[in-house]
């Protein structure tokens, strides 16, 4: 997104909710083992967003402004984990960015999902490539920047993984995705972020390479940065309340929304200057600010679309690896020119 991950939903394009039947066969096409299909309606974050697409879909300017798209195949994920993170949470996340790649996971799935991402291009023609993997992982435990972090320090972060070679400098294809642990505080984050994405400066880190950073909100802003799995506090204990993670952990589950964001976009513009809309690319709208906040057909209005709930009441849109259920925000269509999703029940 425009060097941001803006924290507030996005009002978009309604879609009509699909018939009762076309949800019972859309289930049993799924084996989704009695999930039940339902369009919550929630309280809206805290603040209300400046990006507001309501309507007719010509008012999204999306252009491709000449940049390249990440088209090599495969896409490499260079990890770092900022701070202390478990083991069972870093299998979460791993699990979530392997499933983006081809495999024989139902529908609807991860690897479906970056379907939509894959149908972008470059001014040749090459489409974004439908193969992500991890290459390598360095885990920075002793803090290495301190507990709170600016966004020039963040690529500081990548610039020691750089200079003590766990990492190599992969400019054609690599992405460089720093998470930061619960204790981590960031500049702007819940303030103004949940996640953002740009490219290094080679004054900071000696190259110019595509990274993003996200942050678990877990134990500092879930209402911002984990909803729908947090709703704010202000609600107290009357109207609709959040919906239960779809792996039992609201800031890993939120978290793992926001990395498909920031990946998605990254991918479509890792120089700034591909897709967005805009006229401004310091401050672009990209393909999954047109989304924020719908996870299903209907969703428009506070509602967040027709999404699944399992029968331990665990609310997911869509299938990963290894069985894993993940709540995935919708991005942009090239083709549809509308918000698309692989759960779409029309």
């Amino acid at each position: 997104m425009s060097l941001h991950h803006l924290l507030f939903p996005i009002l978009i394009l309604a879609f009509s909710a699909a018939s009762s039947l076309a949800a019972t066969a859309k289930d049993q096409t799924l084996n989704t083992h009695q999930a039940e299909f339902f369009n919550p309606k929630l309280p809206p974050r805290i603040l209300s967003s400046s990006k507001k697409f309501e309507g007719s879909s010509d008012i999204v300017d999306l252009r491709y402004h000449m940049g390249p798209v990440l088209s090599s195949s495969p896409i490499n994920i260079y990890l770092i984990w900022y701070g202390s993170w478990s083991v069972s949470q870093k299998l979460l996340i791993e699990d979530f960015i392997n499933s983006i790649s081809p495999s024989a996971t139902p529908s609807p799935s991860v690897s479906d999902w970056w379907k939509t991402v894959s149908l972008y291009t470059d001014q040749t023609g090459a489409n974004v490539s439908r193969t992500v993997v991890i290459a390598k992982e360095h885990s920075d435990t002793g803090y290495s920047r301190g507990s709170h972090l600016t966004r020039l320090s963040v690529q500081q972060v990548i610039a020691t993984a750089v200079e003590a070679a766990p990492f190599p400098v992969d400019h054609r294809n690599g992405i460089y995705l720093i998470l930061t642990s619960q204790d981590v505080t960031v500049e702007d984050f819940c303030r103004a972020v949940c996640g953002f994405h740009y490219f290094t400066f080679p004054s900071m880190v000696g190259h110019t390479l595509p990274y993003a950073w996200i942050g678990n909100s877990g134990k500092q802003c879930p209402e911002v940065c984990a909803y729908p799995f947090a709703v704010p506090g202000y609600m107290g204990g009357g109207g609709p309340g959040s919906l239960a993670p779809p792996n039992g952990d609201v800031g890993l589950d939120g978290m793992i929304s926001v990395i498909a964001h920031e990946l998605a976009e990254l991918s479509t513009n890792p120089l700034v200057n591909a897709w967005y809309a805009g006229e401004d690319p310091t401050a672009p709208t990209e393909i999954g600010d047109l989304c924020e906040g719908l996870y299903g057909t209907g969703g428009g209005g506070g509602y967040i679309g027709q999404v699944m709930r399992d029968q331990k009441r665990k609310t997911y849109n869509m299938y990963g690896n290894k069985g894993r259920k993940f709540m995935v925000q919708w991005i942009w269509s090239p083709v549809l020119k509308a918000c698309a999703g692989p759960n779409a029940l029309d």
